[in-house]
């Protein structure tokens, strides 16, 4: 059965970070019940540096993984313990925070060589944050940086397609997930008509990052800064049109959640033990920060 919409959530203008102007497509407790198991969805770009440069300086995460998938410009990243990298056009970032860490992103334009590399304009930046929610089980697991340099990417009728997390008609994202939250991650180059098998009762939620499509039979065309959120009954989604999408379907986790900032729990007590942390200096239960490159 061909899933229906639900509904479209517009996202709004927000600045975050030491000042950084962003889109917020979603990201509140109000929402999560509509997004579970994804937490918060944040779109960057901008071709003014002042807009961007500020950064996201030293912050602690506790309770979920965040995924920077990025389309233009680089972004340097370096954690407490001293690992540090850069993301380029076309590559991801996927940090498991589990039990704590503190780490700082800071967007720049391209650089030098990097310009050619990459023929863009330098100085823009442009890409997407996703936070997923881990289970209760896994909350405090040990933290991991994934340095994802190459998505497993093919052309289809329909357009063109990576795979960040999941398969797509024998095209596997680099990360197996399933152990901790079972979702798909695709961002689709659309030019035709795109169909995707989905599990019944799974969240589905696409978010338009560039023209027009038709998201279900019947519906309108929905254009760019719009979220579609699936209905949760049928198994497979059919979109029409020419646009470039990001495509999220998970498992709802159906727990708990205690909110607060970057830090997300099951509890409000669980809350407090992270802020006690912070004051205590005992935020960072594992000494080691795993590094895995893709």
């Amino acid at each position: 059965m061909i899933r229906g919409i639900f509904g479209i959530l517009e996202g709004r203008y927000t600045i975050d970070g030491a000042g950084v102007r962003l889109y917020r497509v979603f990201g509140s407790p109000s929402t999560v019940q509509l997004t579970d198991p994804f937490l918060l969805l944040d779109f960057f770009g901008s071709q003014d540096p002042k807009d961007y440069i500020v950064g996201f300086p030293w912050h602690p995460h506790r309770g979920i993984e965040t995924v920077t998938l990025l389309y233009e410009g680089k972004v340097e990243h370096e954690d407490s313990l001293g690992n540090k990298g850069v993301i380029y056009p076309g590559q991801v970032q996927w940090m498991t925070a589990g039990s704590g860490i503190f780490h700082q992103e800071m967007p720049k334009p391209l650089e030098g060589v990097e310009i050619a590399k990459y023929n863009q304009n330098p100085l823009s930046v442009r890409g997407l944050q996703l936070w997923i929610n881990l289970p209760a089980k896994k909350k405090m697991t040990e933290p991991t940086y994934r340095n994802i340099k190459s998505l497993p990417k093919e052309r289809f009728d329909f357009g063109e397609i990576s795979v960040l997390a999941g398969e797509y008609k024998g095209l596997q994202g680099p990360v197996n997930v399933k152990s901790d939250v079972d979702f798909t991650y695709f961002d689709v180059n659309l030019d035709g008509e795109f169909r995707m098998n989905v599990k019944d009762g799974y969240t589905v939620l696409a978010f338009v990052v560039d023209g027009k499509a038709r998201f279900a039979p019947n519906s309108p065309e929905i254009g760019k800064g719009n979220l579609v959120i699936y209905d949760r009954r049928g198994d497979e989604i059919v979109i029409k049109g020419k646009a470039r999408f990001i495509m999220l379907s998970g498992r709802p986790l159906e727990e708990p959640v205690a909110w607060y900032g970057p830090i997300v729990m099951n509890t409000e007590d669980e809350i407090i033990e992270a802020l006690q942390d912070l004051r205590r200096g005992t935020f960072i239960r594992h000494k080691e920060v795993r590094i895995e490159d893709y």
